[in-house]
């Protein structure tokens, strides 16, 4: 059984660091590409960062310079280090494995940033 388990979430204010953990397990962790995805209220959900099988990474433009992906392979984790912290960056932020057409999402992790 495949599980993505988010961690790191919380309430911190403008300008602040959080990081975001993923947990895998029932997978073949360094097969897959890994992503974090985020949802604000009434938005659809969006690509913040991902990061291939061979380490290649990938940001959205709004997070480029602030918001860093890195994948420990030994560990099956993905972390997302948040820094410089927005009031529009929160929203709750999934994880997400990808292998082709395969996917598995987590249950998503809360991110609120205070002004």
């Amino acid at each position: 059984q495949v599980q993505l388990v988010e961690s790191g979430g919380g309430l911190v204010q403008a300008g602040g660091s959080l990081r975001l953990s993923c947990a895998a397990s029932g997978v073949i962790f360094t097969n897959y590409a890994m992503g974090w995805y985020r949802q604000a209220p009434g938005k659809e959900r969006e690509l913040v960062a991902s990061i291939t099988s061979g380490g290649t990474t990938n940001y959205a433009t709004s997070v480029k310079g602030r918001f860093t992906i890195s994948r420990g392979n030994d560990k099956n984790t993905v972390y997302l280090q948040m820094n410089t912290l927005k009031p529009e960056d929160t929203a709750v932020y999934h994880c997400n494995a990808n292998l082709g057409p395969i996917g598995f999402w987590g249950q998503g992790t809360q991110v609120t940033v205070s002004s």
